[in-house]
């Protein structure tokens, strides 16, 4: 049974002037029964792990005075992803993914706990943090990988892109409740009951799990054991141009662009002096934007790689532009349409990877996924720390969004090519200044 967009035949998603589908429903994933119990319990267990991750930063930053510790943090999180992401999606590929969701939500839960433990007895210390952080991370080489394919077998392929839309909208909700809750906790008794209610919220996912219709799943041909899969994983991607170019722009994105622990806890801290309040605001705006983000993509209709390309630019513009504002208000106010388009370039490359992959082959593409998104954080988490300690969290911040703009410039004309597109500038006025046409083809004749 096909179980997702191109188990027979993908759709051609890089045709970047393509005309619009029709709009869908904002909610209509929600109206599939198994999707509502994962959807729930995602916003439960997405609360806790934002309440963590906000106190994480912030007791680091307390614990050690230094941005490039909070970096460090950021980076033992998602150095297992960068180093094993790719096994993760031969294990997703290979094994049932709700079986798998049981395990790796679990291991989740004790994590949390086990932090929460250490920081309520007085005990916690920083080598704590990444030890709980590295650990999660190992987790994530599999969750990930796992609930993104899983999102197409209950779903089916019809509403894939806006299950994909509704995931971030879950998220970015539970963003929005998870910094205000541990900020406030924080304040009043300290950061162990913000862990501890991130240990206890896994059992929200746990239960969604259990209560699910497997009758009703669309649940994609396992790959056997065997040798040469994760090879043909890859060779897979590289001979698709329009799931190349979108992993390679999340890539530089998720490097570059998604530094915002380190450097809102340094505007925060060091430049506007408001402290941990300030910092949860900040993420609450953040969250407030991508929240906006997710919801205007689950009405689209498709995932165009020409919006894609735009909105990294944009988003690279503008994180220049916040760098350097002049005040809080300026730079509050540039926080939201920054997180509008981050989302919005997560989400249309998301949805846009996923519909143009076989079933049997998404685990593997989506690990590959996430494993350029997340796994460059390693290496841009210290870099952009080091960068806020050695010059400036204005400088750090500035450098990461020109890296964006430029890497999204660059990846949108490779994908006008791969699309026989050429950019056409008319600067005549009433016409339309910039857009990509089809590339003209000359035509022999006679003589």
């Amino acid at each position: 049974m096909s179980t997702g967009p191109g188990a027979d035949s993908a759709p051609a998603p890089t045709t970047l002037d393509k005309p619009s589908a029709r709009k869908s429903s904002m909610f209509s994933s929600l109206k599939i029964r198994n999707y509502r119990l994962f959807a729930t319990g995602a916003v439960v267990s997405n609360t806790g792990t934002w309440m963590a991750r906000i106190t994480q930063d912030w007791l680091v930053l307390s614990l050690t005075g230094s941005s490039a510790a909070v970096g460090i943090t950021t980076a033992m999180q998602f150095l297992p992803m960068l180093l094993f992401g790719l096994y993760g999606g031969v294990i997703a590929d290979r094994f049932a993914k709700r079986s798998l969701l049981f395990c790796t939500q679990g291991a989740m839960s004790i994590s949390g706990l086990f932090l929460a433990a250490l920081t309520l007895s007085g005990y916690v210390q920083v080598w704590h943090v990444y030890l709980a952080a590295f650990f999660t991370g190992l987790v994530t080489v599999v969750d990930n990988p796992t609930r993104q394919s899983f999102v197409s077998e209950m779903v089916g392929p019809d509403q894939v892109r806006n299950a994909v839309s509704l995931n971030s909208a879950n998220f970015q909700s539970a963003r929005l409740v998870g910094p205000a809750v541990a900020s406030a906790l924080t304040a009043a008794v300290g950061p162990g009951w913000a862990f501890l209610a991130n240990g206890l919220s896994f059992l929200a996912p746990l239960t969604g799990l259990l209560l699910m219709r497997t009758s009703e799943l669309h649940p994609a041909p396992r790959k056997p054991r065997g040798k040469g899969q994760l090879r043909e994983g890859l060779t897979y991607v590289s001979r698709h141009p329009e799931l190349i170019w979108p992993i390679v722009l999340v890539g530089f994105i998720g490097t570059f662009g998604f530094n915002f622990p380190i450097w809102l806890s340094a505007f925060a801290d060091d430049v506007f002096h408001g402290g941990v309040g300030m910092y949860g605001l900040f993420n609450t705006l953040m969250a407030l934007g991508s929240l906006a983000g997710a919801l205007l993509a689950a009405r689209r209709g498709t995932s165009r790689l020409r919006l894609l390309a735009g909105a990294a630019i944009a988003f690279g513009v503008l994180q220049i532009v916040a760098a350097f504002a002049p005040d809080l208000w300026m730079f509050v106010a540039l926080i939201v349409p920054i997180g509008i388009l981050g989302l919005t370039v997560n989400v249309t490359a998301n949805s846009s990877v996923q519909m143009a992959t076989d079933p049997e082959m998404r685990g593997r593409v989506m690990s590959l996924f996430m494993m350029v998104f997340t796994g460059g954080t390693p290496l841009g988490g210290p870099l952009f720390g080091w960068l806020a300690d050695a010059y400036g969290v204005r400088i750090s911040m500035a450098v990461g969004g020109l890296v964006c703009a430029l890497a999204a410039a660059g990846v949108g004309l490779m994908l006008a090519r791969a699309a026989d597109l050429r950019l056409k500038v008319d600067l005549r006025r009433g016409r339309r200044h910039v857009q990509f046409v089809p590339r003209e083809r000359e035509m022999a004749t006679a003589a």
